[in-house]
Formats: C-alpha cells, sequence, structure tokens
C-alpha cells in the first residue's frame, strides 16, 4: 500500500475510505489475494473500523474484494468475463459517441483533444504509466461531453473496475506509445468529420485489449480467477 490518504474528518470519512481503497486495488498497490484488515486499516489512517467496514462492503459489492468464511476479507481476483463484457460495452457505446460527433465538431473540441493528447505524450516521456491511465480516462470523458452524454460515462465507470484493473498492468507491461497513436487515429476521424473513419478507429482502439489479454493471463495466472 502507497501513503496514506489525507482524510477530511470534517465530513463522512467512510467515502473517503472506500476511494481510497479502490484507487489501491485499481493500481495494483494492493494486489489479489491480499488480506484487508478493518483494525491494521483503521488504525494505520486513524479511523475507527465502522468507516472501513462500510468501504469493505462497497468493494466487495463492486467485486473487488470478497469475504472468505473464518479467515476474513480479501482483495478479488481479476475476473476475465466481467473485463471482457466491459471492453464489449465500451466498444459498442463509444463507437457511438465518436458517430455522433464526427459532423458537427469545431475547432476547439479538436484543439482540446490534441491537448489530452499531447499530455498523455509527456506522461510516456517521463515513464508514468499510471498518469497515461488516468489521462485515459480523461480523453475518452472528454468524448463523452462533447456528445453532451456524461450521463452514459457514468454508467460505463461503474461497469469497468475489472477492466481498469488490468489497464494498469498492461499500461506498465506493453507499448503506451500504439494506444496514443490510436487516440490519434480517433482524433483525425473527428477532424475530417468523418464518422466512419472515427468509428474505425474507436474500435481498432478498444479491441487493442483482446491482443494483450491472451499473454498477460499466460504469464500472470495468479492475477485472475481460474
Amino acid at each position: 500500500m502507497t501513503a496514506q490518504p489525507n482524510l477530511d474528518f470534517t465530513t463522512s470519512t467512510a467515502p473517503q475510505v472506500y476511494d481510497w481503497l479502490r484507487d489501491e486495488i485499481l493500481r495494483g498497490d494492493l494486489p489479489p489475494g491480499a488480506r484487508l484488515s478493518e483494525v491494521e486499516i483503521g488504525k494505520r489512517i486513524g479511523v475507527s473500523r465502522q468507516p472501513v467496514r462500510e468501504a469493505f462492503i462497497r468493494l466487495t459489492t463492486e467485486g473487488l474484494a470478497e469475504v472468505r468464511p473464518q479467515r476474513g476479507t480479501y482483495i478479488s481476483r481479476i475476473s476475465l468475463s466481467a473485463v471482457l463484457s466491459a471492453r464489449l460495452i465500451r466498444e459498442a457505446v463509444e463507437s457511438d459517441l465518436v458517430r455522433m460527433i464526427a459532423p458537427d465538431i469545431d475547432a476547439d473540441a479538436i484543439a482540446r483533444l490534441d491537448h489530452e493528447i499531447a499530455a498523455q505524450r509527456k506522461a510516456v516521456e517521463a515513464g508514468d504509466s499510471d498518469s497515461f491511465v488516468r489521462l485515459d480516462d480523461v480523453f475518452h470523458h472528454l468524448l463523452a461531453v462533447l456528445a453532451q452524454q456524461e450521463a452514459v460515462w457514468t454508467v460505463l465507470e461503474g461497469l469497468k473496475s475489472q477492466m481498469n484493473r488490468l489497464r494498469y498492468i498492461t499500461a506498465r507491461t506493453f507499448d503506451i506509445q500504439k494506444l496514443i497513436g490510436q487516440h490519434a487515429d480517433i482524433v483525425e476521424g473527428l477532424r475530417r468529420r468523418d464518422p466512419t473513419l472515427a468509428e474505425q478507429a474507436m474500435r481498432r482502439h478498444l479491441r487493442e485489449l483482446l491482443n494483450d489479454l491472451p499473454e498477460l493471463a499466460r504469464n500472470h495466472p495468479e492475477l485472475f480467477i481460474p
């Protein structure tokens, strides 16, 4: 686990503990199979067991943690089926989003997208794969904003917890530059106001995980549900 969170004790601490633990799990700082202790975490961050327990319940509901009878609470392994389902849904939804955007996109929107790609390149040049993953989310969220479909992004966020865990791992393992190139292809389709070109680029991008997943599952079987 990384440094403890800076909690705001003037408001409810349970959501803050949940956000912190969730982020630790998604980034892999709390790896699959790690045991979670209410007492230890509570002492470490200076809260009672109750908000930690509430955070554990939310993590369990989300499939990021599991209760093993007579043993305790543990970080769940990654569900390949959940990852593949989320990927499929993302492809269907985000391909439609870029088709919606393409015909009427303006220069300001293109400039915003170009700015995000430039920020991604800086993160890669600095060797900061975790920042790249966060910037990747910013890029895709911006597409939803431009399509005036932020509610859709909120739904997607609720579906892709397992996929997000895998994204941090793949960003540290595989070539991130190819992902930036795929983002640039999406923007190029939008720049040309070509819905088909933008959609094809999005589908290629979101299918990249299918190329990386078999090697990752073969080399790190301990990360996944058998």
